[in-house]
């Protein structure tokens, strides 16, 4: 078998194997059904791939295994790819725009998944995954392929899917498998099992290093003499595998090491290549780690058993000598054509040679950035903010990278203190200045901080010279829904700037995006020229090209619309942003077709389902983190519909004071004003109506008074 097959089987599902039983027999139901997605969850060395290996054991159709890997180089669905490629030849197209390619790529691999079906994909440690790999979890989950089986393990949940929790082993499937383990006719005391079971937390790697580490000893009485020690299951390993190492020769003990830097295979060629030591020598070596059960042999290789034992051994390895080991791999990976870029970076931290680190760090970032990787960028440029020695224009380059690389991905929070370290520095370069703190205002915004965010991008402006950074930076200054304390004409006048940079700018993308932002401020304001420019914006030529912008459009305009109550067109605007969406696959703005929709049910008093669907939303925050306070605004709306008095007033609460913390004024009007609705109608006037009033003067003082409307209605019905 090549090395890329061997990288991805799953061990043999032989040897000991107990309990379990109920687990197994729910796992087999699951994938019993014509398309399922299971999901296995669970501690390290707890046993899920074990459990993959003996569900699949004999599957009647092909099984594909992807093994996620975060050393891996830049290539979304990287795992799956070279899986699917030992069944037969991929077609990669040609690179597209980033957003395309992204749901181009995920089209087309389900697409050669339905081909390919009857299937079964094991997909393990999702937890390493890149984004495209869980964007395609959850595009399967939404639109199942027939016959395609999807089997994961994780560390982790994942948040919209039902896990299936693989436990540690009970005091009893602990003496079973001891039993297995021990040699014929030695029982294990009930002594001996207490004791194992409370050292080993019932993990069953680490109950089988115990035991094997035992038997080697000849003591196998002795953990049923000793009490049980109070030691991290860590640090219990630890002391089995450095029993286990005491065996072997300096010479074995140095292979292992060698070995254990490289990675997960033992191979002896470059082991003997880092280590220095004759590759016959260190075959003899590897046999003899293996006769000790260290390493198990597997389609005609050597590996280590767990990751667990690797790391072990790993950090085992004198610090000096480990970081010489992890150059010398660095430096003989630099042989390989093309560079493997991540794994480059990755021994160069270890070897604690910073420049080496960031090249490599960066050009794999660089490589992950072109693919439309933003997440997998942000990564590798955090990583290299572990180095304060680096010169101002290094860390410069590397932030400005970063800012843009975070500001469409999960990396934001990370990323947020490390940009503001930078602009806190007062010899930071204009330029930069303006570029990092445009990244940080988007960021803050993106997470919900609106205040920060807006004046952040307002303290950037003066530094952004390029017309096109600038016009876009205008284009969220003139929001009107952003921030208390700032009238209407003030986001006019920005949107007036933002229309002269794009023009200045000659980018057409520029010009667009603008023209988003001056009809999203024409809705607000009650402007009746505003639907019949949009309307002839989306019936003309201008998104031609630009099928993204057109969706995020429609989908800001139906928002704009509901904010100044007009659900009649928030609704049609949807149904055109939603079909764009659906038909090009973008992931990034399903949260906002779905917040648009709850706010529209709510409009139209839709209520079957729509709490569900809410807290499904509210339960995965990093998918919108701005959108979360609207959502739970629209759930507390609905909690005083249907009668829930109590939990309604708490939500209300919880979202004004959200609201007042971030300085964002949507949405503190309204729900200034469901609040001052449910006082009145609890019969508590006198503070109905101040919230009423507040609601309205809120509104009165952006100069948006069609945001008042409901708030005044209140108020003229409850004079006082």
């Amino acid at each position: 078998m090549s090395q890329l097959a061997a990288s991805l089987a799953l061990p043999t599902a032989t040897g000991a194997f107990v309990g379990r039983t109920a687990l197994l027999a729910e796992l087999r139901a699951g994938l019993a059904e014509p398309s399922a997605i299971v999901l296995l969850t669970g501690e390290a060395g707890v046993g899920k791939t074990r459990l993959v290996a003996e569900v699949l054991d004999g599957w009647p159709v092909p099984v594909v295994v992807a093994h996620c890997d975060d050393l891996r180089e830049p290539q979304p669905l990287g795992p799956l790819r070279d899986g699917l490629r030992l069944t037969g030849p991929l077609v990669d197209g040609p690179p597209l725009d980033p957003d395309a390619e992204r749901a181009r790529l995920l089209r087309a691999m389900a697409a050669v998944l339905r081909e390919r079906a009857p299937l079964v994909v094991a997909l393990e440690d999702l937890q390493m995954a890149d984004p495209a790999t869980l964007e395609l979890v959850d595009h399967l989950a939404a639109h199942p392929v027939p016959g395609l089986r999807v089997l994961i393990t994780s560390r982790t949940g994942k948040p919209g899917f039902t896990p299936l929790a693989v436990p540690p082993l009970s005091r009893e499937e602990v003496g079973a498998l001891a039993t297995v383990l021990l040699d014929p006719g030695a029982e294990p005391t009930g002594r001996f099992v207490t004791h194992l079971y409370e050292r080993t937390a019932g993990i069953p790697f680490l109950i089988e290093e115990v035991v094997r580490s035992l038997v080697t000893e000849g003591d196998v009485e002795r953990l049923g003499r000793e009490g049980p020690a109070d030691v991290a299951v860590p640090a219990l390993l630890r002391d089995v595998l450095l029993t286990r190492l005491r065996h072997l020769g300096e010479r074995t003990r140095e292979v292992l090491g060698a070995a254990a830097v490289l990675g997960p295979a033992a191979d002896p060629h470059p082991i003997s290549v880092i280590s220095g030591a004759d590759e016959d020598a260190v075959g003899r070596a590897l046999t003899e780690a293996r006769d000790v059960g260290l390493l198990h042999e597997l389609d005609g290789r050597l590996w280590f058993r767990h990751t667990l034992a690797r790391q072990v051994v790993h950090e085992l390895v004198p610090p000096t000598t480990r970081r010489m080991l992890h150059l010398r791999t660095a430096r003989l990976l630099e042989e390989q054509k093309p560079r493997p870029v991540a794994r480059l970076a990755h021994h160069y931290r270890l070897a604690e040679s910073p420049a080496d680190h960031v090249r490599n760090a960066e050009a794999a970032a660089d490589l992950a950035a072109a693919q439309g990787d933003d997440a997998t960028a942000a990564r590798f440029l955090l990583g290299t903010t572990v180095h304060p020695e680096l010169p101002r224009p290094v860390r410069v380059r590397l932030a400005v990278k970063l800012g843009r690389s975070s500001i469409e991905s999960v990396a934001q929070a990370d990323a947020i203190p490390v940009l503001r370290r930078l602009l806190a520095d007062r010899r930071l370069p204009p330029g930069a200045r303006g570029d990092l703190g445009l990244a940080l205002g988007r960021m803050l915004r993106q997470q919900g901080e609106a205040q920060q965010g807006y004046e952040e991008i307002e303290r950037a402006l003066p530094y952004l010279r390029q017309q096109g950074r600038r016009a876009r930076a205008l284009a969220v200054l003139s929001a009107p829904d952003t921030v208390v304390g700032r009238h209407i004409t003030e986001h006019q006048r920005r949107c007036d700037e933002a229309a002269t940079a794009a023009r200045e700018s000659g980018e057409p993308a520029v010009r667009l995006a603008v023209l988003i932002a001056r009809l999203s401020l024409a809705l607000e304001t009650g402007d009746g020229l505003a639907w019949p420019a949009i309307q002839a914006a989306l019936a003309d030529e201008t998104f031609a090209g630009y099928p993204r912008e057109r969706a995020r459009a429609c989908l800001n305009w139906a928002q704009g619309a509901l904010h100044t109550g007009r659900a009649d067109l928030a609704a049609g605007l949807l149904a055109v942003g939603r079909d764009l969406v659906d038909d090009a696959d973008y992931e990034r703005l399903r949260p906002v077709v779905e917040l648009t929709q709850f706010g529209l049910d709510l409009a139209a008093d839709r209520r079957a389902g729509l709490a569900e669907k809410i807290s499904r939303f509210l339960a995965r925050p990093y998918r919108l983190p701005l959108a979360m306070i609207d959502a739970k605004l629209y759930l507390a709306k609905l909690r005083h519909r249907e009668g829930d008095a109590v939990r309604a007033e708490y939500g209300l609460r919880e979202v004004i004071a959200e609201a007042v913390r971030t300085g964002a004024i949507w949405p503190l009007v309204p729900a200034r004003t469901a609040l001052a609705e449910l006082l009145l109608a609890r019969g508590d006037a006198d503070a109905g109506l101040a919230e009423a009033r507040a609601a309205l003067a809120l509104a009165e003082a952006k100069g948006l008074p069609a945001w008042g409307v409901d708030a005044a209605r209140l108020i003229q019905r409850f004079p006082r």
